[in-house]
């Protein structure tokens, strides 16, 4: 290599440093990130679904006078509070998952700084032995006569030394594209922690003004909630309102476990249709394989019997075997969720009626009053009420999917879990609601948090069974 090459390959390693240095000033303002994108898919998703229990809610309240019950005055505070709690919640979920990336970017980013470093280093080596030894190009080297083995040998040489030389270079260009990335990923967590902490910031705002309000409501309001509590006919509209939301989402439901049920068919029938293609494919090529194989061994045999050369044949490609997948790609991927589909629970039949006995408690709290109790001068409780103080977790009792999470008058903050099988779970009175319409949860999964809302006097959890819309009595069912 002359010492133009070098002063060439020197001046381009420069301008890869340079990259380097230039990639930390890579602006980021004003472009969205990968956090913002998947909150708004998520946000237009829920909306569909959202829409229709608005559509519901609006139904089974037509027919009653919302101005009769005090409580109502408190909907759009517990609401709010409720809604501002969970995105906190969120948020601090989110920010542990950020500050967890953060990290594992640093160190990809402190690994890939060390092994440039050390291409630098190496490049710079080979860049300083070629120049102190002068090198002669390739040129010189044919015309100077020497022994042409030499030639020979010392080209080859210079040649390894290039191609050696040029993945070095490939190699390095390739960590500084990677470093590149790996900022662009950075400052992407670093941006999206940003939005956290100001979105933390404005919902803490609004969480403390809507304390103050419903405070303030509620100083205004007590003597007059405490005096419809003890009106049978209030008791019983907020009784007749809970079983018209169940009877209602249980028909939604029986038509949305059909349609998903028929679409699980739909999907099945496409795999199996796709493996048989699949078998039927790869059936072909073996038997094509085999009757290569058989014409070349016949062919081989007759070269051999005349003494002929046998008769060149194709090389039978070797067929195509898909790999077995993982025990877990095994099992079909449940169908893509349309708002049409949103509240069927993905379990099997009977899966929650085994169950019966061996569920623990939703709440860890104190029973206050039991299924068929005397609820002051109304109807008698058609569910189990459990004392617990405010923020206490509410955990589902079974796998299953949110079929409701709003605010009801009567019940405050309520969500209803579809168990399948027309199993359904209530959980009433919540200060925070947790998981949206259409979420999956598991056993044990937190999707509230106890409270007062609704205008109870106490706070805690009501806890409520419902098999075919009816309800039953939950002490057969869960442990407390």
């Amino acid at each position: 290599m002359s010492r133009s090459a070098a002063g060439k390959l020197l001046c381009g390693l420069l301008a890869c440093a340079l990259a380097l240095g230039s990639v930390t000033a890579a602006p980021r303002n004003g472009r969205p990130t990968e956090r913002s994108k998947q909150k708004a898919a998520a946000e237009a998703s829920r909306a569909a679904i959202q829409q229709k229990l608005a559509a519901l809610k609006k139904d089974i309240s037509r027919t009653e006078s919302e101005k009769e019950d005090a409580a109502d005055e408190l909907s759009e505070s517990e609401e709010k509070i409720s809604d501002a709690n969970r995105a906190l919640r969120e948020l601090s979920e989110e920010q542990t998952a950020t500050n967890a990336r953060l990290g594992e970017l640093a160190s990809e980013q402190e690994r890939l700084s060390k092994t440039i470093a050390d291409q630098k280093g190496q490049l710079a080596k080979l860049l300083r032995e070629h120049y102190v030894a002068g090198n002669e190009d390739r040129v010189k080297l044919l015309l100077s006569g020497d022994n042409p083995n030499r030639i020979n040998r010392d080209l080859q040489l210079m040649a390894y030394v290039s191609q050696a030389q040029a993945k070095l270079l490939t190699s390095l260009r390739g960590n500084l594209a990677a470093v590149e990335a790996n900022h662009a990923s950075t400052q992407n967590a670093k941006d999206e922690l940003e939005e956290i902490a100001q979105e933390q910031r404005d919902q803490k705002a609004l969480l403390e003004k809507e304390k103050a309000k419903r405070a303030s409501l509620l100083a205004n309001l007590s003597t007059k909630l405490v005096g419809q509590r003890k009106q049978a006919s209030s008791l019983e509209r907020d009784e007749q309102r809970m079983s018209s939301l169940v009877d209602e989402l249980t028909r939604i439901i029986r038509q949305q476990e059909i349609a998903a049920a028929a679409e699980r068919k739909r999907q099945q029938e496409l795999a199996a249709a796709r493996a048989k293609a699949a078998a039927e494919a790869k059936a072909r090529a073996l038997a094509r394989a085999k009757a290569l194989k058989e014409e070349r061994e016949r062919l081989a045999r007759e070269a051999a019997r005349t003494g002929k050369p046998a008769k060149p044949m194709p090389v039978p490609d070797e067929p195509k075997v898909a790999a077995e997948p993982a025990q877990e790609e095994k099992q079909e991927a449940p169908p893509k969720r349309s708002a049409d589909t949103a509240l069927a629970a993905d379990l099997p039949s009977g899966a929650f009626a085994s169950l019966r006995g061996k569920m623990p408690a939703p709440v860890n709290g104190r029973v206050g009053a039991r299924f068929g109790g005397k609820r002051g001068d109304g109807p008698a409780w058609r569910g189990v009420f459990f004392k617990a103080p405010e923020g206490t977790d509410v955990r589902a009792v079974a796998p299953g999917r949110v079929a409701y999470a709003k605010w009801m008058r009567g019940w405050g903050n309520v969500i209803i879990v579809n168990h399948g099988g027309e199993y359904l779970t209530i959980y009433g009175f919540n200060e925070t609601l947790l998981k949206h319409e259409g979420d999956s949860v598991k056993a044990g999964d937190v999707i509230a948090s106890a409270g007062n809302t609704g205008g109870n006097e106490e706070s805690g959890l009501y806890f409520e069974l419902r098999y075919l819309g009816k309800p039953i009595d939950p002490a057969g069912w869960i442990k407390f």
